[in-house]
């Protein structure tokens, strides 16, 4: 029996909606938004394109000593370990279609680098199986 905190669950942006409110989760988004102000940076990740469309609003209040102004930049890839704090439907026009809106309480966040995204898809997608 371990002490410890419980490890994250590495996944797509897209399955966050399907995890819960507490889950521990990482994963890599590209930055679309920052907002001093408020300490969110809003991530996207528009594939795989056959699946729910997902914003992710990050709370980087806790790690903000650590954070970079290229973690916050538009475009920039980052990766994320944090706890889900809240999940709602992005729109109330088309409760069903899956899109949401998801609030992330960052743990970390660090640039991703280089990557090939379609790489990254098809390894997170491999360990899922």
């Amino acid at each position: 029996m371990s002490n410890g905190p419980l490890p994250s669950q590495l996944c797509l942006l897209s399955d966050l909606p399907s995890k819960a409110v507490g889950d521990k989760v990482r994963f890599l988004a590209c930055v679309t938004s920052y907002s001093p102000t408020s300490g969110v940076v809003t991530l996207e990740h528009h594939r795989p394109k056959d699946v729910c469309f997902v914003h992710a609003f990050v709370d980087v209040n806790l790690v903000l000593e650590g954070l970079k102004s290229d973690q916050t930049r538009t475009g920039e890839w980052v990766n994320v370990i944090g706890y889900i704090t809240r999940i709602s439907p992005l729109t109330d026009e088309k409760p069903n279609s899956g899109d949401a809106a998801v609030r992330i309480q960052a743990l970390l966040l660090w640039s991703a680098g280089p990557l090939d995204v379609t790489r990254y898809e098809t390894s997170v997608k491999v360990l899922k199986e």
